[in-house]
Parts: C-alpha cells; sequence; structure tokens
C-alpha cells in the first residue's frame, strides 16, 4: 500500500503557546483544538484534521538538530501562488526567522526557523505546463531566489502546481 501525502506533523516544543503563536502569525495556521501543554493546528487551505501537533517539553532547549544533532532537517508546505511566498517571506523577515531562500529550479523556497530552531520549508512550484528542460536542468544548480524576478517571469498570482512530479521530465 504505497503512502500518497504527509497527513500532519508533530513537534515537540518548549512552549507551546509561543509556538501557536508563531505558526499563527506567520503561516497562517489556526487552532482548532489543545489541552494543556498541547495544540492542534490547521493550514489555512487544509481540509486535514490538523496539520500541525504540538506538544510541549518543559525545560527543553532549542533544536539542534543538523547543526550537532541528528534529526528532522525541515518540512516543506506549499503555497498557490508567488504572492502568497512573497507574503510569507516578509513574515518571517519580520520574525527574523527567515533562514534562507532557494531557487530550485521546479521549486521556489524559503526555509524558516520557528522559535525551538525547528526549521521548515515553504515553497512554490512550478506548474506543470511551464515546466521546461532549461528548468529541469536547473534544478541541480541550486541558486539564490529573486522573488521579483520570478513574479516578472510566472506571474505573482500564477498557481502552483501543487505536489508536482517531474519524473517523466528527467530522462
Amino acid at each position: 500500500m504505497p503512502i500518497h501525502r504527509l497527513n500532519h506533523a508533530v513537534l515537540y516544543v518548549s512552549d507551546v503557546d509561543r509556538s501557536v503563536g508563531f505558526y499563527e502569525n506567520v503561516l497562517g495556521f489556526r487552532k482548532v483544538m489543545g489541552f494543556p501543554g498541547a495544540a492542534f493546528m490547521q493550514a489555512p487551505a487544509s481540509q486535514n484534521d490538523h496539520d500541525l501537533g504540538l506538544f510541549q517539553v518543559k525545560g527543553a532547549g532549542a533544536s539542534t538538530a543538523g547543526r550537532s544533532t541528528v534529526g528532522l532537517y525541515h518540512l516543506a508546505w506549499e503555497v498557490d501562488t508567488l504572492a502568497a511566498l512573497e507574503e510569507v517571506s516578509s513574515r518571517l523577515l519580520a520574525e527574523g526567522a527567515l533562514v534562507g531562500a532557494t531557487d530550485h529550479g521546479t521549486t521556489k523556497a524559503l526555509y524558516g526557523r520557528d522559535p525551538d530552531g525547528i526549521e521548515f520549508e515553504v515553497c512554490w512550484l512550478v506548474p506543470a505546463e511551464l515546466i521546461t528542460d532549461e528548468i529541469v536542468a536547473a534544478k541541480a544548480q541550486m541558486k539564490r531566489l529573486d522573488l521579483e524576478a520570478e513574479k516578472e517571469r510566472y506571474g505573482a498570482d500564477t498557481l502552483g502546481g501543487i505536489g508536482v512530479s517531474i519524473s517523466s521530465l528527467v530522462q
């Protein structure tokens, strides 16, 4: 039975209320339920019961995964448009949480860290009908994301290729 998508992620955090505020303010998640020390959040356009679970671990330090310990590198959430990606960029900058912006060819990605140092990605995928051989070749040559140039190229409100797989384009 093949897996076909991630339904939700659960994170351990040091302060659940602080994390709820961060995910609400930066990514637009909303808290759908919770109990002391836990919260369950839903992404704005999601139909899932919840997309993110947060469980508080009192006295825990910030995540050092990938810097000094093993662990999850990041989760990636998709947005519909480059305009939405730009809005996320502004929110991450305002929180001091933007740690990278990369053009992966078929994916335009921002990288952020939450208050506990847990990294995540927010991305826009080039629609399948706009993927060219040049874009596929660029996938191997990651470069700094230039959101203004990408909006000029694709349009700020062009719907992204949600969950696009390009395996048929790669020989």
